[in-house]
């Protein structure tokens, strides 16, 4: 009796290391975190068109993750789509005030997010700041609709 109790417990104490492993990847694979984010700082850049890019999505730059877009909003005073991006603090006061933003999409139909490329201007961006010199997402749908009217028209 003694003996059947103990292997319920061991099989009970594996499935339970099991689930928080699988919980563990799943927070890890969608980019939540469970502790504070750390030092970072936020920019901002307006597009005409964000396509599929929603908050969370990843902001790299050279490939490298070093950043999550936090909000978008649309400005009113142009009728563009606000991203909020927040960035490893490690880069502010780093990147030149000539950085531009793409909105970019992993493989042909994949996720969207945020690349940053640097410039060569001596002067930085600050907390807070804009990025002026953007590039909208390319959306599928759009290029489809061009074809075929081309298409239709020749």
């Amino acid at each position: 009796m003694k003996r059947s109790k103990m292997m319920e417990l061991g099989v009970g104490l594996f499935m339970l290391a099991g689930i928080l492993g699988l919980v563990f990847l799943g927070l890890r694979v969608s980019g939540l975190t469970m502790g504070p984010s750390g030092d970072t700082f936020t920019l901002e850049a307006n597009f005409s068109n964000i396509g599929g890019l929603k908050p969370r999505a990843k902001v790299t730059m050279a490939g490298v993750n070093v950043g999550r877009v936090s909000a978008i909003e649309l400005d009113t005073d142009w009728y563009d789509a606000r991203v909020v991006m927040e960035l490893d603090g490690t880069l502010e006061g780093r990147l030149s005030r000539d950085t531009t933003a793409a909105i970019l999409t992993s493989g042909l139909l994949g996720e969207q997010y945020v690349g940053l490329s640097v410039g060569g201007d001596p002067e930085t961006l600050a907390d807070g700041d804009s990025i002026r010199d953007t590039q909208s997402a390319l959306v599928l749908e759009e290029l489809i609709q061009q074809f075929v009217s081309n298409m239709v028209s020749d």
